[in-house]
């Protein structure tokens, strides 16, 4: 009986299993492996960065730098020139206008594409009946092509048989010149580009609601608040993220707007509504000697302008951020 109870406790603890402890080189070969693997799913990413953005960009600053003709072009043995094609694109006439233009049809257009689209946003965030179906009609000037929507726009602000002029003159009004009067043409993309940027303030804006809880409209609504004091007290300041980044977005968007413009003015009449982004493809593609350095030089400019703007919006998330 002794012997039983004595031996029992050695069966036990014999038949209880030890646990193995991993081999330190295993663990090593191991995170090589994840390692490795890591990179494979990276590079393709590496390949299509260095490819479409940049080795463009390097070659950018490359024609801004040197003095291309269409055989140097060619050949690639054109001479280092500095900043030569950048002091010639400052001291040219057309520099001054065409960056006044860029500046007011930039802020026009995003001024009345955020209010519209925040208006639009608050509007279908009352979730009323048939608010999915029109949200969506919205959004067609987004998805059609720009070609399209360009060209639409330039029949209907057409002089003669435009829609837009026959519904003036039908309301007792005269009728406006909107592609070939000076003082109207930039007014005319402006108003073409708002329309087309609607539906992408309206989308991020609307998104922004949704992040919102309702109990807060709640509680506002049982201290009395109105529609207004809820918007500018709640809504506004709690969509101030989603706010940030859609400015940001649209303000590098519009920057670089061309097709638009091009295909409805041409920059033009009298390089009227002409912009840097118009201005660099005239110079480098829009005559028979092409400016390849100025063309290249007036890109850039709007390259480092964007990334001014995007460095000025990460500090101020970050400063935002420390704050909070």
């Amino acid at each position: 009986m002794n012997t039983a109870t004595q031996t029992a406790p050695r069966d036990r603890g014999a038949s209880t299993p030890t646990p193995s402890r991993a081999r330190p080189g295993h663990r090593r070969a191991g995170g090589g492996t994840g390692r490795w693997a890591a990179w494979a799913f990276l590079l393709p990413l590496a390949a299509y960065l260095l490819a479409f953005y940049a080795y463009p960009l390097y070659r950018n600053l490359d024609l801004s730098l040197r003095d291309y003709t269409v055989r140097s072009f060619v050949q690639g043995d054109a001479p280092f020139i500095g900043l030569t094609n950048f002091r010639q694109v400052v001291g040219d006439p057309t520099f001054v206008p065409a960056l006044t233009h860029t500046v007011v049809f930039t802020a026009a257009s995003l001024v009345c594409q955020f209010g519209i689209g925040m208006a639009l946003a608050v509007f279908f965030h009352q979730h009323f009946r048939l608010s999915a179906t029109l949200r969506a009609l919205f959004l067609v000037p987004w998805l059609l092509p720009l070609i399209v929507s360009a060209s639409t726009w330039s029949w209907m602000l057409n002089s003669e048989a435009g829609v837009v002029n026959a519904l003036l003159r039908s309301l007792g009004f005269g009728s406006v010149n909107w592609l070939t009067s000076p003082d109207w043409s930039l007014v005319s993309v402006i108003i073409a580009n708002v329309w087309i940027g609607i539906p992408f303030n309206l989308v991020l804006l609307y998104s922004g609601l949704q992040g919102i809880p309702p109990q807060i409209y709640e509680a506002a609504a049982l201290d009395g608040t109105t529609g207004w004091q809820r918007f500018w007290r709640l809504t506004f300041p709690l969509l101030r993220p989603v706010s940030a980044i859609t400015l940001l977005l649209g303000l590098v968007y519009t920057l670089k707007v061309f097709d638009i413009i091009w295909i409805m003015t041409k920059g033009g009449p009298a390089d009227s509504s002409t912009t840097l982004a118009t201005w660099s493809y005239q110079l480098g593609f829009g005559s028979l000697l092409p400016q390849f350095g100025p063309g290249a030089a007036v890109g850039n400019l709007l390259i480092v302008a964007a990334v001014a703007f995007g460095l000025v919006y990460i500090r101020v998330q970050r400063r935002q951020g420390g704050t909070a």
